[in-house]
């Protein structure tokens, strides 16, 4: 049977974040903006729909007095992505 799929992992750009960072760890917004091809407007309102469901953590410093905001997956956007890819899987017969 078809498992629900997460509707905040659903989001093509939301995916690709979570895609990055499952392999990275942690990202420099700048970098996943670069591999994205998003908008630095659009990936902000994206990562924060993703830091409020507890899936990634944002870190804002300042680097030679520029700012800097780095992107980390955590524990539980580990759990939701591999879920995620889980019930996809299903979808396509291998599940």
């Amino acid at each position: 049977m078809f498992k629900d799929l997460d509707p905040i992992l659903h989001s093509q750009l939301r995916l690709a974040v979570m895609s990055l960072l499952i392999s990275v760890k942690e990202a420099e917004f700048t970098f996943i903006k670069e591999k994205t091809n998003a908008t630095a407007g659009n990936l902000s309102v994206q990562v924060q729909k993703l830091k409020e469901a507890g899936y990634i953590e944002v870190a804002k410093q300042f680097r030679d007095n520029y700012p800097l905001t780095i992107c980390k997956i955590t524990k539980a956007g580990i759990k939701a992505f591999e879920e995620y890819v889980t019930n996809l899987q299903s979808y396509l017969g291998k599940g």
